[in-house]
């Protein structure tokens, strides 16, 4: 049987063409979401486990109640409805650059959109997650107890050259100032555990540690694997 494929949604952004497109798996009828930018693809609903466990790792890793979560990236929204599972989170802030990835969730185009969207807890913002790091908190700004970020490939593959300095030392000191005592930072990663970039996230943040978090792979019969990277705000 030929895959059926279905444009759920195209827009033209900044970074380029943007598609959203279903088509129905040929072996188990199962249906595809899977997300485009120009000629890369950015996602799948085949590959979710990394992105669920980005937020039970940096969970897990996190003291205490009442959380306030920060994701950068929202995507399919597993990472966040994921998030949304510990019932200690009392407030999950979603950050995506594009509007149009937002208006996916809203209009309810994907599995888990009404879980996410119809959540009390949830605010979408459209905003530049890499700028909002780059400012400094408002005095009267509550800071968050767990930052989740999957955007970009990597530490190295940047979707926009802009993003980069947010792996610096600079640029992760930056983030750590949005982060309460204590607070998680937890990263997604595509390549194998960098130890270049683990010794810059271990001279900002204590426990820094890496995650090889595996999975099947479908489309080759084998597995796969991403890294999750875990680390907490030293005490003020």
């Amino acid at each position: 049987m030929i895959a059926r494929f279905e444009e759920l949604d195209w827009q033209e952004t900044r970074m380029g063409e943007l598609n959203l497109r279903r088509r129905t798996d040929s072996q188990s009828g199962e249906l595809i979401y899977e997300v485009k930018l120009g000629d890369e693809y950015l996602m799948s609903s085949l590959f979710t486990v990394a992105e669920e466990e980005l937020a039970r790792l940096g969970l897990a890793a996190t003291d205490g109640g009442s959380l306030a979560v920060l994701v950068g990236g929202l995507g399919l929204g597993y990472t966040a409805v994921t998030a949304l599972e510990d019932n200690r989170v009392a407030r999950l802030d979603v950050i995506d650059a594009l509007p149009a990835v937002i208006g996916w969730h809203e209009r309810h185009l994907l599995p888990v959109s009404t879980k996410l969207v119809d959540d009390p807890r949830t605010t979408l913002v459209h905003d530049d997650f890499f700028a909002v790091m780059r400012r400094a908190a408002a005095p009267d700004e509550a800071p968050y107890d767990v930052i989740l970020l999957d955007v970009d490939h990597s530490p190295r593959h940047n979707l926009d050259p802009s993003h980069a300095d947010l792996y610096t030392a600079a640029g992760l000191e930056r983030l750590a100032a949005h982060l309460a005592d204590r607070g998680t930072f937890a990263l997604w990663s595509d390549d194998p555990p960098d130890a270049d970039f683990m010794t810059v996230l271990a001279s900002v943040f204590d426990e820094a540690r890496a995650h090889e978090v595996a999975f099947e792979n479908r489309l080759t019969g084998g597995s796969s694997s991403n890294t999750v990277y875990v680390a907490r705000r030293r005490s003020l």
